[in-house]
Order: C-alpha cells, then sequence, then structure tokens
C-alpha cells in the first residue's frame, strides 16, 4: 500500500446476493457491495423487506452469501466469529441472570477469571449508567435499560465491530431517543466499529458517520449520504437546518 492509499475497510461486502430457498424463492439481495471503516459508525437505512437483516447476519456469518464475498479484516467470513458482536432486535438478555451475570456471560465462555470478568461488568455497567442495577435482574428494568444490556454484553467480549440489528425498533419515541444518546456517548467512549440497521432516517442522522440506502427488495445499495454533523449531538442537531436538509434529501432518496 502506498503512503496515500486509503486504509482497507474493516468490514467488506463485494457483490453480496442472497435468496431464500424454497418452494417460491425470495430473492433478499442482489449485487450489493458495501464497506465499513474502522471506526465508522455506518448506518443502512431501508423499507421494511429489503434485505437490511439478512445482510447483517451475513456479515455476523450466521449465512452464507449465495453469490459474492463478504471479509472482515481482509480473510473471508466463513461463520459467526468473537470480531463480529451482534445484537438481535428481539430481546435476548437471560431472564434467570442479574445484570452483572449478563454482562459477564461472554467473558465466562472465554474462560476470563472472575477478577477480571467482574473488572469488564463494572466498567461498562459505569459506562451504561446502570451501576446500581448490577444484581438486578431483568424482570427489573425498563425495556430500554435491558437493550443498553445487551449492547453492554456484546462490548464486554471486545469485538472489533457491533452489528446492531434495530435495537431500539421496540421502544417508544422518548425512550428511544434517550436510548440513542446512551449509545452515541458509549460508541464515542468506546469508539468501536459499528454497522447499524434502522429504517428509521431520524435514528440514522442522529447517530452515524455516514447513511447507506437500500433499494427495495431484493436490496441494492440506492444512495449514500455523508453525515457531517458536529458531535456530540443534541435536541438542537435534530432541529437544526443542515439535520432537516439532509433529511429531506435521504427521503427523497428513499421515494
Amino acid at each position: 500500500m502506498t503512503a496515500n492509499a486509503a486504509p482497507a475497510p474493516l468490514l467488506e461486502g463485494l457483490e453480496i446476493g442472497y435468496v431464500y430457498p424454497g418452494q417460491n424463492p425470495t430473492r433478499a439481495l442482489e449485487g450489493l457491495s458495501l464497506e465499513v471503516k474502522e471506526g465508522e459508525f455506518l448506518a443502512v437505512l431501508g423499507p421494511v423487506g429489503c434485505g437490511k437483516t439478512t445482510l447483517l447476519r451475513i456479515f455476523a456469518g450466521f449465512l452464507r452469501p449465495t453469490s459474492g464475498a463478504v471479509r472482515c479484516a481482509g480473510a473471508p467470513i466463513e461463520g459467526p466469529g468473537w470480531q463480529r458482536g451482534y445484537v438481535l432486535q428481539e430481546e435476548a438478555i437471560f431472564p434467570w441472570m442479574t445484570v452483572r451475570e449478563n454482562l459477564e456471560f461472554g467473558l465466562r465462555a472465554k474462560g476470563l477469571e472472575p477478577a477480571a470478568r467482574q473488572a469488564v461488568s463494572e466498567e461498562l455497567l459505569r459506562l451504561i449508567g446502570l451501576s446500581s442495577f448490577a444484581d438486578s435482574y431483568p424482570k427489573d428494568l425498563s425495556a430500554g435499560m435491558s437493550k443498553m444490556v445487551e449492547v453492554a454484553r456484546v462490548l464486554a467480549t471486545d469485538p472489533a465491530i457491533l452489528l446492531l440489528d434495530e435495537p431500539f425498533g421496540a421502544l417508544d419515541a422518548q425512550t428511544r431517543a434517550r436510548m440513542q444518546d446512551a449509545l452515541a456517548d458509549l460508541w464515542e467512549k468506546r469508539r468501536k466499529t459499528v454497522l447499524f440497521v434502522t429504517h428509521d432516517a431520524e435514528e440514522a442522522l442522529y447517530l452515524a458517520d455516514r447513511i447507506v440506502v437500500l433499494s427495495q427488495r431484493p436490496g441494492r445499495v440506492k444512495a449514500q449520504f455523508a453525515v457531517e454533523l458536529a458531535r456530540p449531538r443534541s435536541l438542537e442537531t435534530r432541529f437544526s437546518p443542515a439535520f432537516l436538509d439532509l433529511k429531506r434529501k435521504i427521503w427523497e432518496a428513499t421515494a
């Protein structure tokens, strides 16, 4: 690589295609190419059914593309791996475990000693503002708090990339806005690479450095937008002329 060459993407998909088999095969993705740079917060935006979740599952290693190739740090993705942490749409924390036990679950699986697990869980509890809930069970948490525990549990294993599949989609508008602020703050502190799937243009704008818009099924890259809004973002950001102008352009692209 020459001195002026751009660094290789951390996550890369080349001409990805995916067909769900069956009596009536469904073509979810076709000829989709996407790069995610190290440290970037990239949002993938598109209508319901355009293949966003399929794309995320391919990058996570849960699905193999029907055509094309996917790579992480230059190596082919051939299955799930610790370097790619995946947060589902559905609630996925274990109800029989405390918040701390949930956060330490992956660390236990990796064989870390109790003292090392506790050090990591305590740091993450502070970062998500739930230190006082360390010994609480999921039933004692709000929906937003539970979702942040899921994000933190994935972060605990120190993945290079966070794959987030509409994590706040089931929350009410006010809770969703608070969780967006919490995630943005967590990203600022940890600076992980994030691939974030959503169908909400405002959410994508508020969180991301760059937005990729997918077409209707089969999903292809339809448009891309750089989000050059100062961080940290706030309520004022949402009503700024630059935010509203870019939101209009994204709506036009998704029409």
